[in-house]
């Protein structure tokens, strides 16, 4: 695999920047739940396209009707990330759920769990 370039990595920064931004401050889909945050933005090196992994406060349902809102919104994001920054092209952006911060969690109490006994 390839390593990121300077420029890549600053553009990657700066597109998981304005994602957040358009996500908690424009969006107006009931879908989606107030505690999203983007946890990192992978932009492919032709700006072609990006993978937006997401994290969601909340239960499956919630989650899986947050992508979906997302999903729907892709084309106001990727209007609003063009007005926001100024690329050569504007990446197609894929929300992914991004369950590390649960899984996180969940061992740090089942460590607990077993220091307690």
């Amino acid at each position: 695999m390839r390593k990121n370039s300077i420029k890549n990595t600053r553009i990657n920064g700066e597109v998981q920047r304005e994602l957040s931004n358009i996500i908690r401050g424009e969006i107006k889909d009931p879908r989606i739940a107030p505690f999203t945050s983007v946890v990192s933005v992978e932009v492919a090196p032709d700006l072609k396209s990006c993978k937006a992994y997401i994290s969601v406060l909340g239960d499956e349902k919630v989650q899986q009707d947050t992508v979906e809102g997302l999903k729907s919104a892709e084309g106001y994001i990727r209007r609003q990330l063009a007005q926001n920054i100024n690329l050569r092209n504007t990446p197609e952006i894929r929300f992914i759920l991004d369950q590390s911060i649960e899984y996180g969690v969940n061992m740090s109490k089942l460590i607990d769990d077993v220091n307690h006994q």
